[in-house]
């Protein structure tokens, strides 16, 4: 089984970029397994709205609820992950955050416990970028270092300077992650999906 941990901060459009991601998966693959992809969510608070929306996309939700993935719950979530990988089998386990957790700490978690590797991608939103980075400095940063794949979403939303400010900052966080640009009004690229999955 293949991780992904998907992560970005409050608004950023995490749920949905996730259906066409979760789609080009099963799309693409060659697998003969009955599940393809599984989606693990992270929801804070007692009722999960994102992972209704998840479902009506005719993917399989599984739900982690009261905190954030990389500490108040981080049991619960081996527990979780191992559970599916058990029962399931999935090609692809895509454990969707809380906007206020940090990936890193969730793949170390993740590898520490069960020996499962996982790769992290984080999005960003390019038209609140400027003016969360100063009040959310550690924690955009903090969700970012380590990160292997990086989207700038709402693209539509910015000028080249601001996309290009956007970018530097990424880079000074985490030089090795690979940098993509998507929009909500335009269908994501196929090479996008494969660089978040390190295809």
């Amino acid at each position: 089984m293949k991780v992904l941990i998907f992560s970005g901060f409050l608004g950023s459009g995490k749920t949905s970029a996730l259906l066409p991601l979760a789609r080009y998966i099963v799309e693409s693959s060659t697998s003969d397994k009955e599940n393809k992809v599984m989606i693990l969510e992270n929801e804070v608070g007692e009722v999960g709205i994102d992972d209704a929306f998840l479902r009506s996309g005719g993917f399989k939700v599984d739900n982690l609820f009261s905190g954030c993935a990389c500490c108040t719950v981080s049991g619960e979530l081996v527990t979780a992950a191992s559970r599916l990988q058990r029962e399931y089998d999935p090609d692809w386990l895509i454990l969707e955050t809380t906007g206020v957790a940090y990936p890193k700490k969730i793949q170390e978690n993740l590898e520490h416990a069960l020996k499962m590797p996982a790769r992290i991608g984080v999005l960003v939103d390019a038209s609140r970028w400027k003016r969360l980075l100063m009040p959310m400095h550690d924690l955009l940063s903090g969700q970012i270092i380590g990160s292997d794949a990086v989207l700038v979403n709402k693209i539509d939303l910015v000028d080249e300077e601001t996309l290009n400010k956007v970018d530097s900052d990424i880079r000074g966080f985490e030089p090795n992650a690979v940098i993509s640009h998507i929009s909500a009004l335009a269908p994501v690229d196929p090479a996008v999906w494969k660089t978040v999955l390190g295809e």
